[in-house]
Parts: C-alpha cells; structure tokens; sequence
C-alpha cells in the first residue's frame, strides 16, 4: 500500500503531537461552554476522533456530508447536503472539523448553513491548509499543517476512497 506514496510529508507521530496541542487550546478556549464537533464526512473522521479525544471537555460530535462535486473528478459548482446534523446547534459553541481546507468555498457554504441555525459561535477547526488557494474568507481559528499544491493521501485522505487508513499524510506519487 505505501508502494503508491512518493514520500511522508507528516509522519503519525507529528500529527499525534499536533493534534494533541490543538486539543489543549481548543480546551483552554472553550471551557465551561457547550461544544459542538461537527464533522465532515468522510476524510476527517480520523482527525476528529483523536482531536474529540485530546480535548478535555464534554462535547457532542454531530457529523454532516456535502458535496460540490456534480461527477467524480470534476467540480460541478453545486453544494448540496448529503447528511445533515441530527441535534440542534442553536446557542451552542460550534467548530467545524475538517480534513484539509482548499479553496473554501464548499465549507463557506457549510458554515453559510450553520450560522443560519443561530450558534453562539461558529469556527473551524482544520488539520490540512492551502491557503493559497482559498476564494473566499474563512474563520479558521485552529490549524494543524500548512500543505503546497500536492496530492496527500493518509489520515483520512483518500485517492478514489482509498489510502485512508495510512497512519501518516504522504504525497501520492504522479496520478
């Protein structure tokens, strides 16, 4: 399986770490208030179980799916909710958590949806950054790892639904 990885950009002991921090300023910021994680599925179910694990609060986990993509391989500019949440986020504390952040306009969608349901607050939560390729203006309030144009894979990431389940993030050699 790591035959098809040209190389690690973060191994699993880096993103541990990480994580781990991210957990305690997201701990620290948000204690005594009621915290909802909420995340997109599928990619960032890895990254929310051990972020939901490293923060020391009670929070509620509610998971969405969306997609901008009209076929497989080419973005069809439609946004549309596949999986909504199943509880209420009204007056609570939310924090989106996402795999890896492009070009934003998918999650500036998503959190157009989640501000009109009157959270006390709404900011995300990402392990993977581009900024460079961000179109629009995000609350990104806690970010892991800032990645070039490169396509990683691990983690949660995935090639055609696969090489999620590799403990680090690496490149994928030339597809």
């Amino acid at each position: 399986m790591t035959g098809e990885i040209e190389r690690v950009l973060f191994p699993a002991e880096e993103i541990e770490r990480t994580v781990v921090n991210m957990g305690r300023a997201i701990t620290a910021d948000y204690a005594g208030q009621d915290l909802v994680l909420v995340s997109v599925l599928r990619g960032s179910l890895f990254f929310l179980a051990d972020l939901a694990r490293a923060i020391d609060l009670p929070v509620t986990i509610g998971v969405m799916a969306i997609t901008s993509y009209g076929s497989r391989d080419q973005s069809g500019g439609v946004v549309r909710i596949i999986k909504d949440l199943d509880e209420d986020v009204g007056g609570r504390h939310v924090l989106v958590v996402e795999d890896i952040v492009n070009s934003g306009l998918t999650l500036a969608y998503l959190l157009k949806t989640l501000r009109a349901r009157n959270p006390a607050s709404l900011a995300v939560c990402t392990l993977l950054d581009r900024p460079e390729q961000h179109l629009v203006e995000l609350p990104i309030r806690y970010k892991g790892f800032t990645v070039k144009d490169e396509y990683v894979v691990g983690y949660g990431l995935d090639y055609k639904q696969k090489l999620r389940n590799l403990p680090f993030i690496g490149v994928l050699k030339s597809i």
